[in-house]
C-alpha cells in the first residue's frame, strides 16, 4: 500500500507474516494447520471428559476446565488468521479489524492471568485449609469466580483500546508481526507515542507482575504447608496436585513476561515474531499435554472415555451391520 498523505487515514493493515520462510509457507500452513487442530482437539477431548466424569466433578478440574475454553477462544483469534495469512500475499487485515484482534488477545490474556490466580487460591484452599475447604469452595464461588475473571478480562485492555483508536494514522501500515497487538500498532501512529507506550507498558506489567505475585504467594504457602507434611507419599501426593498448574503457570508468564515486560524494543524482528509465537501458540499447544499427562486423574479418565467412546462406536457398527 502506497504511503498516504498527511491528510489520509490508515485504513487497511499490512502483516509481515514470515517473511523469511516464504518458500515453505504451505508447509507452515499444513504444520500450523495441524497444531490449532490438536490444540481444539485435545482442549474439548478435555472439556467433555471433565463434564462426563463423576469423578472430576470438583472446582479444581471445573477451573482447568474454564482455562481450557479461554485456550480455545485465544487460538481462535490469532491462528485462523495466521493460516488465512499464510495462502494470502498481500496479508491484508482492516484497522478496525487490527484493533479487535489486539483487543481480544489482550482480554483473552488477562482473563487467563485471573483464572491462574483462583487456580492457585484453590488448591491454597485445598491443601493449607482442607477441612474449611467444600463450606468455602462452593459452585456459587466457583461461578462468581470465573465470571468475574471473563469480565475483568474484557475489561481491562480498554484504556489502551480508547487512547490507540485516537491516535493519528496518516503513513505507514506495515506491522512486522504474525498478528496484530497494540505495541505495533502504537509505532505506527504519526505522532509522539512515548506517553502511549508507557501507558500500555504499564497497564501489561501491572496485570501481569500483580497475578504472578498473587500466585507465588499462595505457592509459597502451599510449600510451606507440603514440608511439613512427615510422610514422602503425601508430599508427593499433595504436591502432585499442584504440578500441572505450576507447568503452566511457568510458560504462560514466562512467554507473556518476554512479550510485553521489555523496556526497550528488540533490534530483532525474528526474536519478536518467536516469541509471539511462543506466546499464542505454542504454550496453548503445551497444555493438553500437561493436563491430559501430567494430571493423574484427568489421564486416567481421559484413557476410560476414549476407550468407552471408541466400544459404543464399534457395538453402533456392530448392530448396522447386522441389521
Amino acid at each position: 500500500m502506497e504511503k498516504l498523505s498527511n491528510h489520509s487515514k490508515v485504513t487497511e493493515i499490512i502483516l509481515s507474516g514470515f517473511p523469511s520462510l516464504e518458500h515453505f509457507h504451505i508447509l507452515l500452513f499444513l504444520v500450523l494447520l495441524i497444531i490449532y487442530l490438536f490444540i481444539i482437539t485435545g482442549n474439548v477431548l478435555i472439556i467433555l471428559v471433565i463434564q462426563k466424569m463423576s469423578s472430576l466433578q470438583s472446582p479444581m478440574y471445573y477451573f482447568i476446565a474454564a482455562l481450557l475454553c479461554l485456550e480455545i477462544c485465544y487460538t481462535a483469534v490469532t491462528i485462523p488468521k495466521m493460516l488465512a495469512d499464510l495462502l494470502d500475499k498481500q496479508k491484508k487485515i482492516s484497522f478496525t479489524g487490527c484493533l479487535l484482534q489486539a483487543y481480544c488477545l489482550h482480554a483473552l490474556g488477562a482473563a487467563e492471568c485471573y483464572i491462574l490466580i483462583i487456580m492457585a487460591y484453590d488448591r491454597y484452599l485445598a491443601i493449607c485449609t482442607p477441612l474449611q475447604y467444600s463450606s468455602t469452595m462452593t459452585t456459587r464461588l466457583y461461578l462468581s469466580l470465573v465470571i468475574a475473571c471473563f469480565i475483568g478480562g474484557f475489561i481491562s485492555p480498554i484504556i489502551e483500546v480508547i487512547l490507540i483508536s485516537l491516535l493519528p494514522y496518516c503513513g505507514p501500515n506495515h506491522v512486522e508481526n504474525v498478528f496484530c497487538d497494540f505495541p505495533p500498532l502504537i509505532s505506527l501512529a504519526c505522532t509522539e507515542t512515548k506517553l502511549y507506550i508507557l501507558v500500555e507498558f504499564v497497564v501489561s506489567a501491572f496485570i501481569i507482575l500483580l497475578s504472578f505475585a498473587f500466585v507465588l504467594l499462595s505457592y509459597i504457602r502451599i510449600i510451606l504447608v507440603i514440608v511439613k507434611i512427615k510422610s514422602k507419599v503425601g508430599r508427593q501426593k499433595t504436591f502432585s496436585t499442584c504440578g500441572a498448574h505450576l507447568i503452566v503457570v511457568t510458560l504462560f508468564f514466562g512467554s507473556i513476561g518476554f512479550m510485553y515486560l521489555r523496556i526497550a524494543k528488540s533490534d530483532s524482528v525474528d526474536y519478536d515474531r518467536a516469541v509471539g509465537l511462543t506466546y499464542a501458540v505454542f504454550t496453548p499447544l503445551a497444555n493438553p499435554f500437561i493436563y491430559g499427562l501430567r494430571n493423574h486423574e484427568i489421564k486416567k479418565c481421559l484413557h476410560r472415555y476414549v476407550q468407552s467412546q471408541l466400544f459404543h462406536t464399534l457395538i453402533s457398527k456392530y448392530l448396522k451391520c447386522r441389521h
